[in-house]
């Protein structure tokens, strides 16, 4: 086992770890820092991302940071944290005019004046894009480029971190396995950008490497995570089979004015919202299941007739040609979608520099709970909280004081010989245990839930979790992954069960209504237990 050494480790490579670094760098241009990547620099959730991202831009005179923080904070259904929302909205105008500075090509008229949509629950249009419909692509590639270039940036790639070190509540470093070796990390500053959980369901707009990684060892480090019940389903994903199957078709062509249909094609989103189509994202994926459950249909239709043809192709080129490799042509032909799941409101509890309970750890992104989202995440606001938290942490460590020669002590390798010890090579099907875990939580603790089929949930995961008996040291990165997903889902299923109310994103059949005081729910590993604390 080798051992590195390095002042600031960023594990992961998304949006936030992107910008995270290249403004860490500007601050600290002579400090080392490490990126740790699962796959390849910039595959990430925040890569799929198409709405676009909030800018709460001086020269959009039809907006305000009042007007933005109103909108979040009624999305977030009285969960949100209002200094953080409104540290987010101030900052907007800031990390947008930083990013196009550094090269990002946002979607812009003739005279280059930038174009802005509407999405949902927005109350004027402050969406900013890239090539229509491949915002997060278009930033992450940029980003992934400079941070290519920059020399004290160092990248390790297809190398998952598996465990942080601690030593008297202190994170300290982290076990890094490439598939075949396993080394430590040294680091007073270690943070977590890992992303989200939508793996965990059986539908979700996420990639493949987002399995609640960089949560799973946070928690098992004894850092407290919040709000773990509140997943956000978006309405419309792709209902093909095949690799298309769950794409997501942006909330922004409703936007343009497509419309909702069930299977028998009649419009039903009158019936649930006064704002039909662009109602809160909860609203619209519980209407679409209730849709799916009256006419015993696997999806809905969306039908974006009604937009010029011309404004599809430019706006949704992603979107367009996606239904055009499935013989959809969106211009006659309605589009099917389902819900699935697609962005996580919990996450590791951290504040507004990304610090979490545990000194030296930090958590930023889709991975943290903050505070900005609360109970379901305004469209759009997922990438302005990147960068934001991004610029608010490189502020934060350009005052602390950095050690890149850290020692390994007693107890660091106690917790590093178990990597060295021979494990029994029972090779399991992490494919098809996975499968089993997203139908569990898809059935149990999905769109809408009640205590018997979390309870049920609870009861199959306890049964799937005595099939695999890796409790540290697994054999590959699969098993490492499927590992995580069981501890935050086991989480996820009992926050659910302990908040007995509908809020937000979390909707239960059995508490429908919505309590008047509004509560985080805390979450910390205890002597091995899961304990919620205030």
């Amino acid at each position: 086992m080798e051992y590195y050494n390095y002042p600031i480790v960023i594990i992961g490579s998304g949006l936030a770890g992107l910008y995270s670094a290249l403004k860490i760098h500007e601050k600290l241009p002579d400090e080392r820092i490490l990126i740790i990547t699962k796959s390849n620099l910039g595959e990430s959730n925040s890569i799929y991302a198409q709405g676009g991202i909030v800018g709460v831009l001086k020269e959009n005179k039809k907006d305000s940071v009042a007007s933005h923080i109103a909108d979040t904070l009624s999305a977030g259904a009285g969960l949100s944290d209002f200094n953080i929302v409104k540290y987010v909205s101030e900052n907007s105008d800031y990390v947008i005019k930083d990013l196009i500075s550094k090269g990002v090509e946002f979607d812009s008229n003739s005279d280059g004046d930038l174009l802005y949509t509407l999405e949902g629950a927005h109350s004027v249009k402050r969406i900013l894009h890239c090539e229509g419909d491949a915002t997060g692509r278009g930033i992450v590639v940029k980003l992934s480029s400079l941070v290519s270039e920059i020399s004290n940036i160092d990248v390790m790639q297809n190398t998952m971190a598996v465990e942080l070190l601690v030593e008297d509540d202190t994170c300290c470093g982290c076990v890094i396995f490439d598939g075949k070796d396993y080394n430590a990390v040294l680091s007073d500053h270690v943070i977590i950008t890992t992303g989200g959980i939508g793996q965990l369901y059986k539908n979700t707009t996420n990639p493949k490497g987002a399995t609640g990684d960089g949560i799973a060892i946070a928690y098992n480090a004894g850092a407290i995570l919040q709000d773990m019940e509140f997943i956000q389903f978006h309405p419309t994903a792709f209902a093909v089979e095949g690799v298309c199957k769950n794409f997501l078709v942006s909330e922004a062509v409703r936007g343009e004015g497509a419309k909702l249909l069930d299977i028998n094609k009649h419009s039903f989103m009158s019936g649930y919202h006064e704002l039909e189509e662009l109602a809160p994202r909860d609203i619209v994926a519980r209407a679409i299941y209730n849709q799916m459950q009256i006419t015993q249909s696997d999806f809905v239709y969306l039908d974006a007739t009604k937009i010029s043809e011309d404004i599809f192709k430019t706006h949704f080129p992603t979107i367009n040609n996606m239904c055009l490799k499935n013989n959809i042509d969106a211009s006659k032909d309605y589009i099917p979608v389902h819900p699935a799941a697609h962005y996580f409101m919990g996450g590791i509890k951290s504040n507004l520099y990304g610090k979490t309970s545990l000194s030296g750890l930090y958590a930023i992104g889709e991975a943290s709970s903050t505070g900005l989202h609360g109970a379901n995440r305004l469209a759009s606001n997922s990438l302005l909280e990147c960068a934001v938290m991004g610029y608010s942490l490189a502020e934060y460590l350009s005052r602390q004081i950095f050690n890149d020669n850290n020692t390994v002590t007693e107890n660091i390798e106690r917790t590093l010989k178990k990597y060295s010890q021979e494990l029994g090579f029972i090779e399991y099907d992490t494919e098809n245990l996975k499968s089993e875990l997203q139908n569990i939580m898809w059935n149990g603790a999905g769109i809408v839930r009640n205590e018997e089929s979390l309870k049920n949930a609870n009861i199959e995961l306890q049964n799937l979790k005595s099939k695999f008996i890796r409790n540290q040291k697994c054999l590959n990165i699969q098993e490492y992954e499927f590992k995580n997903m069981l501890t935050v889902a086991q989480i996820i299923i009992n926050s659910a069960l302990k908040r007995k109310e509908s809020r937000g994103a979390h909707y239960r059949s059995d508490y429908q209504f919505t309590k008047d005081i509004a509560e985080h729910n805390c979450v910390l590993k205890q002597q091995g237990e899961l304990s919620f604390v205030r």
